[in-house]
């Protein structure tokens, strides 16, 4: 195996400047970078309270599923950032082609998922900020850790739909059908050895062939 899903052969040794300079492994790490300012906004500037009141509430226009939203979503994609990011060292360590198929494909999957999600955090987030009441917050507290929330929760959405992109580009390179596979099918140039001239004059034309003994 020479090369399959964009790594060499099993076993090569990792070059951390060539895995670094690749374009999944910089939109991989730019994902994490993102994941981490949405739910460090949130974590630390996402709560305020009026005046005159203890409890602080979602600065989302009080609305406590948003800044939960964002804090465990960012927090989920942190962590599966880390996870396929180790599992992105270890690829060219598979031997099975089989087995590097199904890490594409689950790359992929994870990757759309991951698209979709900051898609419906970027809508829900950006709408809640939008009816936020001025009098919730009149110290205009966390403003620029909310907004800053929001359109990182937007980056997002194009940078794991372009490592969808790159996976998915990356996963119909290197399928083959095996019943296209041109390794199976004889070369142009090689000539079919099977019939002589012995055969052409046996040959009795009723689809058979006479006994040479006879």
């Amino acid at each position: 195996m020479e090369q399959a899903y964009g790594a060499g052969k099993a076993g090569g040794t990792f070059d951390p400047i060539t895995f670094f300079q690749q374009p999944q492994a910089i939109l991989r790490i730019v994902s994490w970078i993102f994941s981490i300012v949405i739910f460090g906004c949130i974590a630390n500037e996402g709560y305020v309270n009026r005046p005159d009141e203890v409890e602080e509430y979602c600065i989302f226009n009080r609305n406590q599923n948003a800044c939960n939203y964002a804090v465990g979503m960012g927090a989920v994609a942190f962590l599966c950032c880390v996870a396929f990011m180790a599992l992105d060292v270890y690829f060219p360590q598979i031997s099975s082609i089989k087995d590097r198929k199904k890490a594409v494909l689950a790359d992929i999957g994870i990757s759309a998922f991951w698209s979709f999600v900051w898609f419906v955090g970027f809508c829900f987030l950006a709408n809640q900020w939008q009816v936020a009441k001025p009098e919730d917050n009149p110290l205009k507290e966390g403003g620029d850790a909310a907004r800053a929330a929001i359109t990182f929760a937007f980056f997002s959405i194009f940078t794991w739909r372009y490592k969808l992109g790159a996976s998915s580009s990356l996963f119909s390179q290197d399928y083959t059908d095996p019943s296209q596979d041109p390794a199976g099918a004889p070369a142009a140039a090689t000539e079919y050895t099977g019939y002589n001239a012995d055969m052409e004059a046996n040959y009795d034309g009723s689809g058979g062939y006479q006994n040479q003994d006879n």
